[in-house]
């Protein structure tokens, strides 16, 4: 019995002390000391003070996390029943002037009788072509889940915080990069992310993608959802990098930030013109240009295409489209929530897709993200046949 305590202790010791960081980006974190060993009477020695100040702080740190987690689990998990249905007819209440009757019926074939929303938009000049399902889709915001990892991606690589190739431990005996924690959609890895950028400086990128604000003063009943004022209070910054904690987004919003990734860094004022003369007299807005950030964008759309891949997303998988997104998974207010927030093609994307899915255990990211490649799919069926009609009557 005793050796089974001496190897347990040895064990515990171990992964305290064991360094979370690999790579060569700054880091701010405890790592392993190199000084010879000092008498454990040398208690006011001041290398054994900050060493056991640091596991103090380390052993506090895992404590949280896991508590962070549980919380989470426990929020996803609900108490099993929810007081929303997963189905409904999403579109019974919207009012489709103005929208693209090809994206739109692309749309709606693809949502179903799905209790939810899907956004599409150009992100190429910010107009929205469709939204079914307006009243959730303008109305309220709703917890991000994982959506919000690219955004915090983009600011650790912007900081310094981390490189491509840089690893973090995550548990299991396992390492992971950018590229895969992104396809996994790992907490632990963006839940480091955010602890190590600190509330300021992740406030600070939430704020360039105009999180927290409208899309557009000109969208009736638009909401601008929220984004906290302060860290949260349970769970810290690291639980507001992962899971969007005390953040409320519309799948609006969604939709202009994944469509400033899809185009190379410019952040749209988001346009719904709804009559022919509105249509007219479209002409883009531009916010803002995101050009710090122009640089990292490839590296966080490498972990958007390798979860539509092999990842989260791998329901949206199709082998003619090249698609890319992130999924998102939870609970909040007796509703369990999919996100999956996309784009469609690398070289001059046409469609950006946001599906927000609200209701039962069914409404999950991967869910979301099947839907939206079903629309993709359907949008481009609908291409092609009106390109053979066109072809039949020119000749």
């Amino acid at each position: 019995m005793s050796k089974r305590l001496a190897i347990l202790a040895v064990a515990i010791f171990c992964l305290l002390g064991m360094n979370t960081y690999s790579g060569t980006a700054p880091y701010s974190g405890t790592t392993t000391s190199t000084t010879p060993p000092v008498a454990r009477s040398s208690s006011n020695n001041p290398s054994t003070s900050k060493l056991r100040t640091a596991k103090r702080q380390r052993q506090s740190s895992l404590v949280r996390m896991s508590a962070s987690r549980r919380h989470s689990r426990r929020r996803l998990r609900g108490n099993g029943s929810y007081r929303y249905s997963s189905f409904s007819d999403p579109a019974a209440d919207d009012n489709p002037v103005g929208d693209d009757p090809a994206v739109r019926q692309a749309a709606l074939t693809a949502l179903g009788n799905w209790n939810g929303s899907i956004v599409i938009v150009n992100p190429n000049n910010g107009r929205v072509l469709s939204i079914v399902n307006q009243k959730l889709a303008l109305s309220s915001g709703f917890t991000p889940c994982s959506t919000f990892k690219p955004v915090v991606a983009l600011a650790a690589l912007r900081e310094g915080i981390i490189t491509p190739t840089t690893k973090l431990y995550v548990g299991s005996r396992q390492r992971m990069d950018l590229t895969e924690a992104l396809a996994r959609s790992n907490n632990i890895f963006f839940h480091k992310l955010g602890e190590m950028l600190g509330f300021s400086r992740l406030a600070q990128y939430a704020h360039e993608f105009s999180l927290g604000e409208k899309t557009s003063d000109d969208i009736p009943g638009e909401s601008p959802g929220r984004f906290p004022a302060t860290a949260p209070k349970e769970g810290g910054v690291g639980y507001l990098a992962y899971y969007g904690m005390d953040m409320e987004v519309t799948p609006l919003q969604m939709a202009a930030v994944i469509s400033a990734v899809a185009n190379g860094g410019t952040l749209y004022e988001l346009q719904y013109p709804r009559t022919a003369d509105e249509l007219s007299q479209f002409e883009p807005r531009i916010r803002r240009q995101l050009d710090d950030l122009v640089q990292y964008l490839p590296q966080v759309k490498a972990g958007l295409e390798a979860a539509v891949l092999y990842g989260t997303a791998r329901s949206a998988y199709d082998p003619e489209l090249q698609i890319y997104g992130k999924t998102g998974t939870c609970s909040e207010d007796g509703a369990r929530l999919g996100w999956f927030v996309s784009y469609a093609q690398e070289q001059q994307p046409k469609y950006v897709a946001v599906v927000l899915l609200r209701g039962g255990r069914m409404m999950f990211g991967p869910h979301a993200a099947e839907i939206a490649g079903r629309f993709y799919r359907e949008v481009l069926r609908k291409e092609r046949v009106a390109t053979q009609a066109s072809m039949t009557t020119g000749k």
